[in-house]
C-alpha cells in the first residue's frame, strides 16, 4: 500500500554546449520519475528530443561502469552523500530565502497600507 517514490532529477538544463541540449532529459526518461528543466531545454525536447524510457536501458553497462569505477578506489557513498548535503542545502537556502522575501514583500505591503490610512486587519 506504500505510495511509489518518484526519483526527481532536477535543473536538467545542459550547460556545456558541447553536448545535446537534451541530453540530461533523453538520458533520464523513466516510469514515475520527475523532471524539472529550464523553459529552453523543455521546448528543445518538445522540438527534438526522443520521448522512451531510457533510465532503465543498459543496466549491465551502468553495473559495469559503477564496478569500475569502485575497482579504481573512488568512493562512491561519500561522492552521494556529499552531493546529497549540498542538494538538500541548496533546496534549503532556497526557500529560506524565498520565506525571506515573502516577509518583506508582507511587512512593506502591510507598511504601505497603514501609511495610506487602511486598517490593519491582522490577516
Amino acid at each position: 500500500g506504500a505510495m511509489v517514490q518518484r526519483p526527481l532529477w532536477a535543473s536538467t538544463g545542459t550547460k556545456n554546449t558541447g553536448y545535446s541540449d537534451v541530453l540530461y532529459v533523453d538520458s533520464l526518461i523513466g516510469k514515475s520519475t520527475v523532471n524539472t528543466m529550464p523553459d529552453l531545454t523543455l521546448e528543445a525536447f518538445l522540438d527534438h528530443g526522443i520521448p522512451l524510457t531510457t533510465v532503465t536501458s543498459d543496466l549491465g553497462a551502468a553495473e559495469q561502469c559503477i564496478q569500475e569505477i569502485t575497482k579504481s578506489g573512488v568512493l562512491l557513498e561519500s561522492i552521494t552523500d556529499k552531493l546529497l548535503s549540498d542538494g538538500v542545502t541548496a533546496f534549503s537556502n532556497s526557500f529560506e530565502s524565498l520565506i525571506s522575501h515573502i516577509e518583506t514583500k508582507r511587512a512593506n505591503l502591510i507598511a504601505s497600507h497603514n501609511k495610506s490610512g487602511v486598517a490593519n486587519t491582522g490577516a
